[in-house]
């Protein structure tokens, strides 16, 4: 797919779904900008671009912060004159039942996972509406489409995302910005091994997420990314408002 010309902005861009989305962007001839909130994986991200020939930034920052928001989207533009394109894949999982889980950890995953999705999308509208138009993907879950075990606050904020991507399709359809949303099942990720670690049994943790999904194992982030980057092309260009289920048949 072809993107000479656009700019991209990726969060959650320094490893998975998001690094090799951005990846792909730049492979397609974008110019990308790269957050993530550690930092030295978003910049690892840029090199490989870099390496590849491509045009890249790396942006730190938390996008639970409205204030950050309107900085990454504004220093994109600042250094890359527009924004064509947001991908939202900035997430964070953490575990428990409602009775289990805190208000801070409620606070963490809605501030990332809900907050930060509405906070960069606000301000990449803005921009986008400068340059005739946009494409929003925004990376929701599996998890909210069925019933996931230990996984309330999780699954309410991604539930969230895909309210939200129908409300922004709706809102901002006439304004020739499409936004979508991707559905991933369970997908091989530094956070998703470190909680298989972190596990009293990691090999059966892992066996039972394969077993979950029908397709007989588990997502690597280059296959999401490919859906990623198609929703966001001219290539489906009359998508809109979609949650596509990226999965493994794990929600079926």
């Amino acid at each position: 797919m072809d993107f000479t010309g656009k700019v991209v902005l990726v969060t959650g861009g320094g490893a998975g779904i998001g690094r090799e989305s951005a990846i792909l962007f730049a492979e397609g001839g974008a110019k990308v900008a790269v957050n993530s909130v550690g930092p030295t994986t978003g910049q690892e991200t840029v090199d490989i671009i870099r390496k590849n020939g491509g045009e890249a930034i790396f942006i730190r920052g938390d996008v639970s912060s409205n204030d950050f928001c309107r900085e990454m989207v504004r220093k994109t533009v600042e250094t890359f004159g527009r924004l064509d394109i947001l991908v939202n894949s900035a997430g964070v999982v953490r575990p428990g039942n409602v009775c289990e889980v805190s208000e801070e950890t409620i606070d963490e995953v809605l501030g990332v996972n809900v907050k930060g999705v509405f906070f960069a999308s606000k301000y990449a509208i803005e921009e986008m509406l400068k340059v005739g138009g946009g494409s929003i993907v925004h990376v929701a879950s599996a998890a909210c489409m069925y019933g996931v075990k230990n996984r309330s606050i999780y699954s309410a904020s991604k539930g969230a995302v895909v309210a939200l991507t129908r409300a922004m399709a709706v809102d901002h359809a006439h304004q020739h910005i499409r936004v979508n949303a991707i559905c991933p099942g369970a997908t091989v990720s530094p956070s998703m091994e470190a909680r298989f670690n972190e596990s009293p049994d990691p090999q059966a943790m892992r066996a039972q997420f394969i077993a979950n999904h029908p397709i007989g194992r588990l997502a690597e982030p280059i296959e999401i990314a490919r859906t990623v980057v198609f929703i966001a092309s001219e290539d489906s260009s009359f998508t809109t408002g979609a949650a596509i289920m990226v999965d493994g048949g794990v929600s079926l």
